[in-house]
This record gives C-alpha cells, sequence and structure tokens, in this order.
C-alpha cells in the first residue's frame, strides 16, 4: 500500500448561493497521480455541474457531510472564506486554502488567530508581480459587473429603461469603470464590445495605453478625483473594481460626488470583498443583492462569480491546482508565492499588508 502524502479535504461551500467548488474533478485526479489522498463532502459539485459520480472516477473519496471532511483533512481547500459552523470545525493543524480579505473582515481573522492554523489567502499568493488565484474570479466579475448592471438599467429592473449600445437614432449608454487590472480591464471589454461608450480611469500609463486599444469608444483618463467626479453625472453604470492586495480599498467615489448621478443609473462595486471603493457600498449577496442610495441601484454582491460556477470553478482550479500540488509537500513554505500568501500562521498575522491594515502596524 503506498504512503500517501497529503490528505485534502473539499467541503461544499455554504456561502449563500456559491455554487463554486473548489476543485474539479480533474485537478483531483491531478493529486491522486501525485499520491495524494482526496476527501470531497458529497454534492459538493453538483452545482458546478459535476456529481460524485465524476471525483469518484478521480480517484478521491466521498465523505457523507462536513464534519467528516473536515475531520480527516489536513489541507482544506475551498473557494470563500469559512462562515458559521465551518469555523468550529476548523483545527490548529489544518491548512486552509481560500479567498479570506481578511483586510475587510478583523473579525474573521482574529477568530482564525484564535484557531491556530495556517491559513492561506489565494488574493495574497503573488507571481512575478501577479496575482494568479484572483485573477481568473476578476475577469469574470468584470465581465458580470457589465451583464448584471446592463440588466438593472432595463425599466421593469427600476432603471433608466436604455440599451447600453444604443442603436441608429438612440444615444449610447456611458459606462465608467474605476481601475484597469484583470476586473476593470474585463468590464471594459465587454462594455466597449456592446458599444457602450466607455470612460476608464486608472493611475498607471500602461494600463491606460491597453485600455485605449480597445476600441475608439473608450476613453482613459488619469484617476484624479476631479476627473472622476465629472464623469459621474454622464454615467448610466459606474464599475469599481479597484484593488490593493491586502489592504482595504479606499473610497475614490463619496457620498456627494455620487448624488451627481442621475436616478436609475447602475453602481457595481466589484471591490466590495476588499471593503468597496465607493462611499455607499456595503456588502450584499444573491438573495438580496440589490439596494438603492440616492437614487442609484447598487450591486455588491461578495460573491459574484458563485453565479456562474461552472465557468469559475473550470477557472479556478486551473489556476490552484500546481499551487495545491506545492502545498501539499513538506517544504511549502520555500515557495515564494504560497508564503506570501500566509496570512495568519501560529496566532500571528502573517503577510505585511493584512497585518499593517489589521493590526495598524508597519508590516515589517
Amino acid at each position: 500500500m503506498r504512503d500517501l502524502r497529503m490528505r485534502v479535504g473539499i467541503p461544499t461551500e455554504v456561502k449563500t448561493r456559491e455554487g463554486r467548488v473548489g476543485l474539479v474533478p480533474a485537478a483531483c485526479a491531478e493529486l491522486v497521480r501525485h499520491g495524494h489522498d482526496v476527501v470531497i463532502q458529497q454534492g459538493a459539485g453538483s452545482m458546478s455541474g459535476y456529481g460524485d459520480a465524476d471525483y469518484l472516477a478521480a480517484g478521491a473519496r466521498i465523505l457523507p457531510d462536513a464534519d467528516a471532511v473536515y475531520g480527516e483533512a489536513e489541507l482544506i481547500v475551498k473557494v470563500k472564506e469559512p462562515v458559521g459552523e465551518e469555523l468550529s470545525r476548523l483545527r490548529r493543524e489544518h491548512r486552509l486554502f481560500c479567498f479570506l480579505h481578511l483586510a475587510a473582515n478583523r473579525e474573521l481573522g482574529e477568530r482564525l488567530r484564535a484557531i491556530g492554523l495556517t491559513a492561506i489567502a489565494f488574493e495574497t499568493v503573488r507571481v512575478d508581480g501577479t496575482l494568479p488565484l484572483l485573477a481568473p474570479m476578476s475577469e469574470i466579475a468584470g465581465h458580470l459587473a457589465v451583464q448584471v448592471g446592463t440588466h438593472l438599467l432595463h425599466q421593469p429592473q427600476g432603471g433608466k429603461g436604455m440599451l447600453l449600445g444604443g442603436l441608429a437614432a438612440a444615444s449610447r449608454g456611458h459606462v465608467v469603470v474605476l481601475g484597469a487590472g484583470v476586473a476593470g480591464g474585463a468590464a471594459v471589454h465587454t462594455a466597449a464590445a456592446l458599444g457602450a461608450r466607455v470612460t476608464v480611469f486608472d493611475v498607471h500609463r500602461e494600463r491606460m495605453t491597453a485600455m485605449r486599444a480597445m476600441g475608439n469608444n473608450v476613453t482613459a483618463l488619469y484617476a484624479y478625483q476631479q476627473a472622476i467626479g465629472d464623469s459621474l453625472p454622464s454615467a448610466d453604470i459606474l464599475i469599481g473594481a479597484v484593488l490593493v492586495p491586502g489592504r482595504r480599498t479606499p473610497h475614490l467615489v463619496t457620498r456627494e460626488m455620487l448624488r451627481e448621478m442621475v436616478p436609475g443609473s447602475v453602481a457595481v462595486d466589484i471591490s466590495v470583498d476588499q471593503g468597496g471603493c465607493l462611499e455607499t457600498t456595503r456588502p450584499t449577496s444573491y438573495d438580496d443583492p440589490f439596494y438603492v442610495e440616492e437614487g442609484v441601484t447598487h450591486f455588491c454582491v461578495t460573491n459574484m462569480p458563485g453565479a456562474v460556477p461552472r465557468t469559475s470553478s473550470q477557472a479556478l482550479s486551473a489556476s490552484l491546482i500546481p499551487h495545491v500540488l506545492r502545498l501539499a509537500e513538506p517544504d511549502w513554505t520555500d515557495d515564494p508565492a504560497l508564503a506570501e500568501g500566509i496570512n495568519v500562521r501560529d496566532g500571528a498575522y502573517v503577510n505585511p499588508a493584512v497585518k499593517a491594515e489589521l493590526e495598524g502596524g508597519s508590516g515589517n
């Protein structure tokens, strides 16, 4: 009988309307091929289109409930941060690998510190200056932001009653995007492809150049607060896509600035997980996703890619599997990307940005 190197557990996600799964069957098969034992909760992949039979065929073992998965596993791979009863199942010896976004969730950070486990956050794993585990979900969120915003502009949804791309004898809609990273770039691409007039703000010239190259209907500007404010009276959809890794997102749009938008306009804040870049942002779920502030319909769901779990799970697993394989090795902390991803270990904050945000220290 072979000596299994690591027992990897994949529980069912419990966040509201969260249909993603930590690893798809093909990724599990890779772990098994490398000699690891994979246990997955019964039905964990069903909302992503993967049945228990698919995981059995990949060599994983199906366990009946979350208690069994957390009880057997050493490495827990899931999508969203642990909530509710999940926290009571975590033990000091666990390695937890998932999205955490602790900068906007001090309470969760303190709970993880009290447990004493090692928690590695997808959003702070960095490779050559990029965030490879956050990128695919950011891209999906960017596309969804425009799709959702377009729907909310329809009159039955309380919107202005307009077609975003316009047509002959009817004006185009105007989409304003804050941030030209992966999420913002995806939003710009989708909005421009629909024919909207797009204005995107960033502080990096190379990003602005890339956005401008997407089409003649895209204008890329430096993110001066006055310039952002000047764009809002004509904005039909405002999309927040600002990220400061490990830190809370700064408010680029104040409530006073938002009042300049026409009633029936839409605001989608992708950066809600990190606190949001609009002063009026507050987290919502897919059970109650919308609210109105200053006449503007807000969509600030904290797990936007969960609406398309099949696509999201496939994209996330492809990015995750090399890092999960490395994380299952005894010397995984020698990997600089994973080492930077450690947010909590032995009761302390580790990642410098997270430490500075939650403790107010220098992080050195």
